[in-house]
């Protein structure tokens, strides 16, 4: 089944599309991109104190794959989302995990999947950003399409001059998390080091995002929890961590947000997308987020 990102946030009432697990080998470029569990409900032990049955457990998004002998899911025939996501979550750095399930499922060096935003990332573009050529490797080895981005961390350099050959300009091309195509080759190491030269030699292959300022007193207004229904996730949390103002909607990935000023973001890895802080006098009551029209409206609690 195909959802649509609009589908995604409105429709479905349990997304869970990043439960940031141990998978992940270290964070990516773009800041510690964490999860938490949505807690919300009454407990069990609770329940039962107050005669009643256990709540059912809260769905998460992707739901897991089905048990081996198990009735199809509705995902069927498309492999499970959660394969997609694992795959992509682990090509950041957890090598026996990837080949693990390239050797049950090749084609799985194809996935790739949407962190959030329209922030799609394939398995060999997250082990190209973080500098993990043996997974890269691997993905390629098993028919995963060698990119930009991979050939310039894997040092690759007549591969590269070839792109940008064809490409005219394409070393401002950005990867997964609108990061830079020098970031990748910085992440090569030792044995990318001439395609950061030739990169060098060309420009405007490391451009900083845009990112505003934003004053204290504007970043304290615009933090806390923002609700837009009566589903259990229906709410995203703004908050700051390490510096970094972000959003994260319960069991989805936390995203950073780049300040365009007047209180207006875009997630990174999403430069499209519109998350624009209401106000009334002086304080901040609501966001919006557009892509490019509006799909939700959310007041702060």
């Amino acid at each position: 089944m195909t959802y649509s990102r609009r589908h995604f946030v409105r429709i479905v009432p349990t997304l869970g599309a990043f439960a940031l697990p141990a998978f992940f080998g270290r964070p990516t470029d773009v800041g510690r991109q964490t999860s938490r569990p949505f807690q919300g409900g009454r407990s069990s032990r609770a329940a039962d104190a107050f005669g009643q049955s256990p709540p059912a457990p809260d769905p998460v998004w992707p739901p897991p794959e089905p048990a081996r002998g198990t009735p199809a899911d509705d995902s069927f025939p498309s492999q499970h989302p959660s394969l997609a996501r694992e795959i992509v979550g682990v090509s950041h750095g957890n090598l026996a995990r990837v080949r693990e399930l390239v050797q049950q499922h090749p084609s799985l060096a194809k996935a790739s999947w949407d962190w959030g935003y329209g922030d799609w990332e394939t398995a060999l573009g997250a082990a190209s950003h973080t500098g993990r050529r043996e997974i890269a490797e691997l993905l390629l080895e098993n028919g995963a399409p060698a990119t930009l981005c991979s050939a310039t961390m894997l040092g690759q350099l007549d591969v590269v001059k070839a792109f940008l050959a064809a490409m005219p300009g394409g070393q401002r091309i950005r990867g997964p998390h609108s990061l830079s195509l020098m970031v990748h080759a910085k992440a090569g190491g030792p044995l990318a080091a001439s395609v950061v030269r030739y990169l060098e030699s060309l420009g405007d292959a490391d451009l900083p995002m845009r990112d505003e300022p934003i004053a204290a007193e504007d970043r304290a207004q615009v933090e806390g929890r923002y609700r837009f229904g009566d589903r259990p996730r229906d709410s995203f949390v703004i908050d700051t961590q390490q510096g970094a103002l972000g959003i994260m909607r319960p069991w989805a990935t936390r995203r950073n947000l780049l300040h365009l000023g007047s209180l207006q973001f875009h997630p990174a890895g999403a430069s499209a997308v519109r998350i624009r802080f209401e106000r009334e006098g002086t304080m901040v009551v609501a966001l919006t987020l557009s892509d490019p029209d509006l799909i939700v409206r959310a007041r702060k609690m």
